[in-house]
């Protein structure tokens, strides 16, 4: 997925602009809510990342990424604590979460390739307390379970954009992200497709509303509002 520094990204702008017609939640459904796409995506990073070096796209930009550690530094959440990235894909997070000085990391992504790309990022970086795992967070491994943090950045947006019955793909991913995170741990989501009042709905069974993260603003036609939406929630 591509992205600017902080505003729209890929997958806003295709879900806006895809021809079809929206599904019962009202988005119109597409490729990029396949398993399909993003393994064709990852594949082309892969190659690229060989060839020539670059890691690919930061989805939502940087700032996002930042955004999330400051959060857990203002939160003083123990550099020991267990972190998942849901959908990691590059596995940049993972490096600026290692940096930071985090050492029980886990990032998880459907597409091989995407896994793949990860360790070849991680490698590079001379970096070896990562743990990474080829995983679909809608049908999850008994193995994946007890973490303090659980992140998103656009995963939940894609499943979203399912054609194929996004709507219990979405219900799937609230039992799975119950099933893993810890009581009381607490789950970063970063979302262009969904509003905070959207999410709050989306979230409410075994969840609340824990803190929303400020994010660019934009103004068009005399109103403004978020391109992004920043959500920490807590497991109840």
């Amino acid at each position: 997925m591509s992205s600017d520094a902080d505003g729209g990204s890929g997958a806003e702008v295709a879900a806006l602009s895809d021809k079809g017609s929206p599904g019962e939640d009202g988005f119109v459904p597409s490729a990029l809510g396949t398993r399909e796409h993003w393994d064709a995506v990852y594949e082309r990073e892969l190659q690229t990342f060989q060839e020539f070096g670059d890691t690919g796209e930061i989805w939502f930009g940087e700032e996002s990424m930042n955004r999330l550690i400051r959060w857990m530094q203002k939160h003083k959440i123990p550099l020991d604590a267990s972190v998942l990235d849901i959908g990691t894909g590059n596995g940049v997070f993972l490096v600026e979460l290692a940096k930071f000085g985090f050492s029980d990391i886990t990032g998880i992504d459907y597409s091989p390739s995407a896994i793949q790309l990860s360790g070849s990022v991680i490698e590079k970086e001379g970096l070896s307390n990562i743990k990474l795992k080829v995983e679909d967070f809608l049908n999850l491994s008994t193995q994946l379970s007890g973490f303090h943090i659980c992140i998103d950045k656009g995963t939940f947006d894609a499943i979203s954009l399912n054609p194929d019955n996004a709507i219990e793909k979405r219900k799937q991913y609230v039992k799975s992200l119950s099933r893993v995170l810890k009581v009381k741990g607490f789950f970063l989501i970063t979302s262009c497709n969904w509003t905070k009042e959207e999410l709050l709905n989306e979230f409410s069974e075994g969840f609340e509303l824990f803190e929303e993260l400020p994010t660019p603003k934009f103004s068009f036609g005399g109103r403004s509002g978020n391109s992004v939406a920043a959500l920490v929630f807590q497991k109840m």
